[in-house]
């Protein structure tokens, strides 16, 4: 086992939420039991592959800052990681992903409407679980974020291979399919906890903007980072058309020849040797992806001044810290 000092922040996050995510753990393994075999195993695959857990250790630790200890967070950290295993599922089939996690993407292991169906296995499971924590408020925040999700893949299949896709189009979609979920883990936990809504308004806020660095990191790292940091093929944006921050804002500073560039690959997808590599000069002539991971910065920084309310307890360095780490992902 490495020394405290040796972890980063998801891991030493990990290490004080042991015993509480554990319960998280078991739950989730319980509620995966169908008679239908391929059930569990297919999301037992996705689920085993080597995930943080971020999102549901998000609600744990929120819940443990304000001193919520009860059964309730327990639940809903379970309903968050279903939630977002089932999106995973269905993202790698309309993605056409070959890898997820490191590993061969659920659909090609066994097929798109299997990843399908046990997805929607899965948005079952979770909602039940949302309804035993108890709190009707709850129950509607994270079904509210369920939906928002799915409005947000929406509008990001609908954008794919337009160059026209704006920096606000852009942040509204991360927003709605990533974003949403990281704030309705954090703000659940002030729901069930009872605090005042400036608290829970605080939580929400430290999520949302914890999960829109989360995202213009991952986009960031697809064309300058090593595979191993995302368990991804680098350059998957890329060859699937999408216009993510770094693609928005080299295509603004494109002189002519550049926007021709840019409307042929991305545009009308037609890719050929070398134009990834094209792609990433002129990136770096027009410091793309040296801004988005300005922007991640920017956002990481307001999550964690969100946190400035509660008590510099353990849990909320921790919180702090996981914001700072999101970041250095990109270093």
């Amino acid at each position: 086992m490495p020394e405290p000092a040796e972890l980063n922040a998801a891991e030493r996050l990990a290490t004080l939420a042991f015993d509480d995510m554990r319960r998280v753990d078991a739950l989730i393994l319980d509620r995966l039991q169908s008679h239908v075999t391929l059930i569990p195993e297919l999301a037992r695959y996705l689920i085993e592959a080597g995930g943080k857990r971020v999102r549901p250790m998000i609600t744990i630790a929120a819940a443990n800052m304000i001193g919520c200890r009860d059964e309730a967070p327990i639940k809903l950290a379970a309903a968050v990681e279903f939630i977002h295993t089932a999106t995973l599922l269905h993202d790698d089939v309309v993605d056409e992903s070959g890898m997820r996690r490191g590993k061969a993407a659920a659909n090609l292991v066994w097929g798109n409407a299997s990843s399908v169906l046990v997805g929607d296995f899965l948005f079952a499971r979770s909602f039940s679980l949302m309804v035993e924590a108890g709190s009707m408020k709850a129950l509607g925040v994270l079904s509210a974020a369920a939906s928002t999700i799915a409005e947000g893949e929406v509008r990001q299949l609908a954008a794919v291979k337009d160059t026209g896709v704006s920096v606000e189009t852009y942040l509204e979609i991360i927003d709605a399919k990533t974003a949403a979920l990281f704030a309705a883990a954090a703000q659940v936990a002030g729901i069930v906890a009872a605090r005042p809504i400036v608290e829970e308004k605080a939580l929400e806020t430290y999520g949302r903007e914890l999960g829109l660095a989360f995202q213009l990191v991952d986009d960031a790292l697809d064309y300058d980072g090593a595979a191993a940091k995302l368990g991804k093929s680098v350059g998957d944006d890329f060859r699937e058309g999408k216009v993510t921050l770094p693609v928005a804002l080299s295509i603004l500073s494109a002189d002519d020849e550049q926007r021709a560039f840019w409307d042929r690959v991305i545009g009308q997808l037609d890719q050929h040797d070398g134009d990834f590599e094209t792609a990433l000069a002129y990136m770096r002539e027009h410091k793309a992806i040296e801004a988005t991971i300005e922007a991640a910065h920017n956002r990481a920084a307001k999550a964690r001044q969100a946190l400035a309310i509660f008590p510099a307890n353990e849990w909320r360095l921790a919180l702090e810290a996981l914001a700072s780490f999101v970041v250095t992902r990109a270093h």
